[in-house]
């Protein structure tokens, strides 16, 4: 099991410079999955339609960017009996790291 130390906490970025939410994860990928699934899911993944998402980094300058989309599936077959029967993936893509100049 990973270390709470191992943790970082990474700031969703509106466009117009709020951070609305924190996501915590071993790397930025993985805050910007959790992210994403917090995006209005298509109904396929071929049918999802990207958005940008930007994290930043806390106690950082630096703005990680990915490009982000959901979409809804089928549970498996062997799910748990708490688990709906859609489930909602996310995937991301990196676009690149952005530098502030003031936090």
């Amino acid at each position: 099991m990973a270390r709470d130390t191992d943790k970082r906490n990474f700031a969703l970025r509106e466009s117009d410079g709020n951070e609305s939410s924190v996501f915590s994860g071993g790397t930025p990928r993985q805050a910007a999955l959790k992210a994403a699934r917090r995006l209005d899911p298509a109904p396929s993944e071929d049918a999802a339609d990207p958005e940008t998402i930007r994290l930043r980094e806390k106690g950082t300058e630096k703005v990680h960017v990915y490009e982000g989309w959901a979409w809804e599936e089928d549970a498996p077959d062997d799910k748990p009996d708490w688990m709906p029967g859609e489930i909602t993936k996310g995937n991301v893509s990196k676009q690149g790291v952005e530098h502030l100049e003031e936090i």
